[in-house]
């Protein structure tokens, strides 16, 4: 497969990486802690991801919105992409990396999950839809930063989850006010709370704060898992992702000391408590080894079998043999989408 020619390839990865200083600062502050190597890649990969969410979130099409993003992916991954600097770019880095299709079909398949406003009745079908949305984003940051061995992927992809838990439990009045609720059924219906009651006036209350307690509880193990994992990741990577991690479980340790109240309030973390983080995250780390070889979570593992299978063509040379491997693993990966059952 062909590769943009260097001076066109730097200016769409250039053009990435304005965009995301201009709508997304907070990944952008974190992002130059990266090794300068992979910093304009990450941009790319973020930049497609943002702007297949903002198509999804803030425009109108609804179904048809997947449809154009699925097309977009398809046509990326065939070296083909859309004429547009983000598309190209993606595609860039998706041949450069050897980045599996299977990671950005994930991410496309949980925006057609909140397309068709799907709830969660139990942790485990969160969970699924946390490894689309998030663990999807670990994996294909692992890949950037060459960590493909499964332990590696495991742990990145536990480090999504416990991001996209976060994040859901911040924004619990947010999602309500938009007519969207992401917390387990089953939990709520535990503390007496109706859905469609609580939807129609959102109000903080003891119930659905125990709920966001009862999340955050589980995002804390899964970032003692993630941050296990960091051990894997070339040397030069670690302080950026273990800043990362560290950043956003403090929105969590903070959202605990507001009473768990995000009906009322967007918890956030203050500039200075950041740049405390970022400082600690650069001190050396005992390697936890109890987490470190963990099998991935049940949600994830489709996310790493399908990388660590792609990733092992990479080794293959190129000829007829590997076009017919790379074939058959694009027909197994359609399979494996299509057996999985609805959650």
């Amino acid at each position: 497969m062909p590769l943009m020619q260097d001076k066109p390839r730097q200016a769409d990865l250039e053009l990435c990486e304005e965009t995301i200083r201009a709508g997304s600062k907070s990944f952008y502050a974190a992002s130059l802690l990266l090794p300068k190597r992979l910093r304009l890649d990450a941009f790319a990969l973020y930049a497609f991801c943002r702007q297949s969410d903002d198509l999804v979130d803030l425009g109108s099409l609804g179904p048809a919105a997947i449809v154009e993003l699925e097309r977009r992916l398809d046509l990326a991954s065939r070296g083909t992409p859309r004429a547009h600097p983000v598309d190209r770019a993606f595609a860039d880095v998706m041949a450069r990396h050897g980045l599996p299709r299977a990671l950005p079909a994930a991410l496309i398949e949980g925006f057609a999950w909140d397309v068709d406003g799907r709830r969660y009745a139990t942790l485990e079908d969160l969970l699924d839809y946390a490894a689309r949305v998030a663990g999807s984003v670990g994996a294909m940051m692992a890949v950037l930063m060459g960590a493909r061995s499964r332990g590696a992927l495991a742990r990145a992809t536990d480090l999504g989850l416990a991001m996209q838990l976060t994040n859901i439990a911040r924004d619990v009045g947010e999602d309500a006010r938009n007519g969207r609720i992401y917390l387990p059924l089953d939990w709520l219906a535990e503390e007496g709370v109706d859905p469609e009651a609580w939807l129609r006036a959102p109000e903080p209350t003891p119930g659905i704060a125990r709920v966001v307690e009862r999340l955050l509880a589980v995002a804390e193990e899964y970032y003692r898992r993630g941050e296990a994992g960091v051990a894997f990741l070339p040397g030069d990577c670690r302080t950026a992702i273990r800043a990362a991690a560290r950043i956003y479980a403090d929105i969590g340790r903070k959202l605990a000391r507001a009473g768990h109240d995000s009906v009322t309030r967007r918890t956030f973390v203050s500039k200075s408590r950041k740049l405390a983080l970022v400082a600690s995250a650069g001190l050396p780390v005992p390697v936890d080894a109890t987490r470190l070889e963990l099998p991935p979570a049940g949600a994830n593992a489709f996310l790493v079998d399908a990388t660590a299978r792609r990733c092992a063509l990479r080794s293959v040379p190129e000829g007829p043999f590997a076009t017919m491997l790379d074939l058959l693993m694009r027909i197994d990966e359609r399979q494996a989408r299509a057996a999985r059952p609805e959650a």
